[in-house]
Formats: C-alpha cells, structure tokens, sequence
C-alpha cells in the first residue's frame, strides 16, 4: 500500500513538471539576447493578451525601430482629440493679437468661409512670416505630439512619421489652418521631419520613465509631468480610456514557481523560485 502512494505521489510531480510555466519578460532580462530573440521570448505573453483580445504595449517590447504592434481603434479616438484640439487651438489663435499671427483678421471676414479656405489652398504654399516661436517651436513640439500620438500606440518609426505627415499636413496645413491663412512652406518640412526626431527622443524618454514606474531622477512628480510633456495626447485621453503604460508600470515583480523531481539514486523533489523585477 505504502509503496502505490509513493507511485502515485511521483506521478503527479512528473505532471506537475511536465507543465509550462509562463514568466515575464522584461526590457533588462531580454536585452541579453538581442532585439530578435527578445522579440520571440514576447510571443507566448502576446499569445495570451491576443487570446483575451488585448493589445501588446509596446513599452513592454524591446526598443525597436521597425517592430509594429498597432491599436488602430484607439487611434481613431486620438486623431478625434487631435481634431477638436486644432479647432481649440484655431479659436485662440483668433483672438490673439493679428501681430501675432500675421493674420489681417478684417480682410478675412470680408470673404466667405469656404471660399476663403478655397482661395488659400490654390495660392499656396508659400514662406510665411510667422514670429520664430511659431514655426521654430511650437510646430516641433506639436509635430512630436502628433508623433508620439501613434508611437505610443505602437506604431513603428515610419507608421509614426506617416502619421505625423499626414496630420499636420492634410489635418492642419490644408485643413483647419487653411481657412486663416496659406499653407505654409516650412511648416509643410519643420513639422513632421522635428516631429520624427523629437518625437522618437521622446519616445525614449518616455520608455525610461515607464520602465522605472513613471518615476525620473528618483521623483514620482518629475516622471508624470515629463510624462505629460512628451506624450500629451495619449496621456490625457488615458486619464479617461485607460492607460496601458500605466498598468505596466505598476507591475513590480513577477514570481513563478517550477516543481522538480529527480527520482536518480532515490526519490528527491523540489521547487525553484524565480523574481523578476519589473
């Protein structure tokens, strides 16, 4: 009798053995490999995100210029947001001073609003006058907005640099800034090529603040208002969609658990205990 339950108790830790245990990979475990073989060791937590209809953040891949893992539906609500911003924005700039904006706002009104967007569109581009902070500061910093809008969704460098061309010229150039003025030649090239390279510097600002817990320099306060800085649309809109960097972030370590047996010279059995910060 005694020795069927010994049987029975091997058997079961063979089972036990026999079963995979899944545990997470993080940036500093997988940067041994390589972006490749990091890529792979991704695929079976992917599997199970796929399997419970989740997308992969890609904050929680390797940093990579070419890997994709695009959410389309949430970029649908962001270039809504983006589109009610420009409207934002167009409104304040109306009632800013026309020293300003080099816009001569009577003129304007004297033609019909449609007809006016039409005139501008034929007429351009041109090499505006617009003040310096304008065309050498602001556009940048929103063409790395419009960037980081579609990197953070987990878009590659050129899906992000498509979309950062596509917004500030189609959405803004010829579209809602084309009612008050004529496209403008270096907006057309300043916005979208900053847009790339201060976009993708943000972008790995912002993989080292959610790798440490949306903390920089040891501080809590600093990680989030960088945070905001250098991802403004995505993580406004997190603040009520839910934020996926977020909830990375908060994992602190990953725990698993592998039984053993070794029934050479004598039954022994075990376990190992794995930690992985995160």
């Amino acid at each position: 009798m005694k020795g069927k339950v010994i049987r029975i108790i091997n058997f079961v830790l063979c089972m036990i053995v026999g079963m995979q245990c899944v545990s997470a990979q993080t940036p500093d475990s997988m940067a041994v490999y390589g972006p490749e073989m990091a890529e792979k060791l991704c695929t079976a937590a992917d599997t199970l995100k796929l399997m419970k209809k989740e997308k992969p953040c890609i904050y929680e891949l390797p940093y990579s210029i070419r890997t994709s893992r695009p959410d389309y539906k949430r970029m649908w609500l962001n270039t809504g947001v983006l589109f009610a911003g420009g409207l934002t924005t167009l409104g304040v700039l109306e009632l800013l001073p026309e020293n300003a904006t080099a816009w001569n706002k009577e003129e304007l009104r004297k033609v019909p609003f449609f007809k006016r967007w039409s005139n501008h569109v034929k007429q351009g581009p041109v090499w505006d006058k617009d003040d310096l902070i304008f065309n050498y500061v602001l556009h940048p910093y929103a063409g790395a907005a419009y960037y980081m809008s579609a990197r953070s969704l987990g878009f590659n460098v050129l899906g992000s640099f498509l979309y950062c061309a596509g917004i500030s010229t189609i959405f803004w150039e010829y579209g809602i800034e084309a009612f008050m003025e004529i496209p403008s030649i270096q907006d057309l090239i300043i916005t979208p090529l900053s847009g790339l390279i201060l976009g993708e510097t943000f972008y790995r600002v912002k993989r080292h603040i959610v790798d440490n817990g949306y903390t920089l320099c040891n501080s809590k306060v600093l990680g989030n208002i960088v945070a905001f800085l250098v991802d403004p649309v995505n993580e406004v809109i997190g603040l009520f969609a839910g934020n996926p960097c977020r909830e990375l972030a908060k994992r602190k370590v990953d725990i698993s658990c592998t039984p053993w047996v070794n029934s050479f010279n004598g039954t022994s059995f075990g376990f190992t205990l794995n930690i992985i910060s995160l």
